[in-house]
């Protein structure tokens, strides 16, 4: 099994960047497809981007694209989010997830999950 722990969040500003981490222990995080989740209040979990086990393939959602930029560090065994221009929008508690070999595009079968962390974008 793989543990996730999410750190990173925080208060921001409208425009403000913000930089996510995943840690990942009890397996070797480089075997593994990661996937950043968000849930806002109110609103069903939806997915943000993910990075493939191998090849480095990235796949973001529509309001991530062109703001958003996932990484990893397979030394470090973690997984990065890197969030700029960020917007009251994206106001929630951030998750990240793995599968082993999973496929990036694919975006809901995640085996393994953190507790997440709260991003808060005020005006």
């Amino acid at each position: 099994q793989v543990q996730l722990v999410e750190s990173g969040g925080g208060l921001v500003q409208s425009g403000d960047s913000l930089t996510l981490a995943c840690a990942a222990s009890g397996r070797t995080i480089s075997d593994y497809t990661v996937g950043w989740f968000r849930q806002a209040p109110g609103k069903e979990r939806e997915f943000v981007a993910s990075i493939a086990w191998t090849g480095g393939a990235t796949h973001y959602a529509e309001p991530a694209k062109g703001r958003f930029d996932i990484s990893r560090n397979n030394v470090k065994n973690t997984i990065y989010l890197q969030m700029n221009s960020l917007k009251p929008a994206d106001t929630a508690v951030y998750y990240c997830a793995a599968e082993f070999r999973g496929l990036y595009y694919d975006t809901r079968s995640y085996t393994y999950w953190g507790q997440g962390t709260q991003v808060t974008v005020s005006s």
